[in-house]
């Protein structure tokens, strides 16, 4: 299997064969205090919130083709977005990686390592901005078949050959707090029902450049402590589907045929009152 995962090196190569799009997801200081020479900062990526009904849905794609599309992509290209680190923006580069196999888009790759890893290679940074030469590419309406919305989800919760995976950080997986964005921020805290929780830091570990994915064994191995194996249907969800996708990218690299995120997350599920959830500790510890 053709790896999503690309190294500095290999970037550069394909850079300057003028066969890549490069996507900083990064806020725009740290773009404009330096960043991969030609590449385009598009921090929206991370900072979107979407929601998961059907005009939510619309709304995310037609928002995310065209900003792609301005990006310079256009069917042709290999889109390779990056973040600071794998494990320094809450998996956005991932969730970038997400949205445009969303969008079914054909050559996706994520700069594994981040501008960390670009960096320790020592190969050269830029502060110049530039402007793309806008293209454009079709959506494969099929792709959207790894997106989840509520009753997706809801549906999960009774089906016994699933597995809904919650990768959130430990206070929002035992009930403590209800976001990244503060322990209040969304009405409720707790769990979707039936849920099991491998914290999204466990797919990677420690290199000399950072934390990288785990490899293929590595990761079936995390998956296997909540029964998921390469045939398992899992159920992402996280707060707003960042920390999902950097699962999502290193399930689908570990060969985990049937994946899907509910890209609505926590952060649409515990403002519904009417959808149900677990509180307190897990488990009834």
């Amino acid at each position: 299997m053709d790896s999503a995962l690309i190294t500095p090196t290999d970037l550069k190569t394909l850079s300057d064969a003028d066969l890549a799009v490069i996507i900083d997801t990064r806020d725009p200081e740290s773009f404009a205090a330096g960043h991969i020479p030609g590449a385009v900062n598009m921090h929206d990526i991370f900072t979107f919130l979407a929601t998961s009904d059907a005009s939510g849905m619309a709304a995310l794609k037609e928002k995310f083709a065209a900003e792609f599309g301005a990006a310079g992509l256009d069917g042709e290209k290999t889109a390779v977005i990056y973040e600071a680190a794998m494990d320094g923006g809450f998996g956005q580069s991932c969730r970038g990686f997400y949205l445009l196999s969303f969008l079914g888009y054909p050559k996706v790759k994520v700069l594994h390592g981040g501008f960390a890893a670009w960096t320790a290679d020592d190969l050269p940074v830029s502060t110049t901005a530039v402007t793309p030469t806008p293209a454009g590419f079709e959506i494969v309406e099929a792709a959207g078949a790894i997106m989840m919305d509520a009753a997706d989800m809801k549906a999960a919760i009774g089906d016994p050959e699933a597995v809904i995976l919650d990768v959130r950080d430990i206070d929002e997986w035992i009930g403590t707090s209800s976001s990244p964005y503060g322990v209040d921020f969304c009405p409720r805290k707790g769990r979707i029902p039936g849920a099991v929780w491998i914290e999204w830091y466990r797919m990677m570990k420690p290199s000399a450049h950072g934390k990288m994915m785990k490899s293929r064994e590595e990761v079936l191995a995390e998956c296997a402590t909540v029964g998921i194996t390469p045939d398992t249907p899992v159920k992402l969800y996280c707060f707003k589907g960042a920390r999902a996708s950097n699962t999502f990218l290193a399930l689908k690299e570990a060969g985990i045929k049937d994946v899907a995120i509910y890209f609505g997350s926590w952060n649409e599920w515990s403002r519904d009152m009417s959808l149900p959830i677990e509180e307190g500790l897990p488990f009834g510890a």
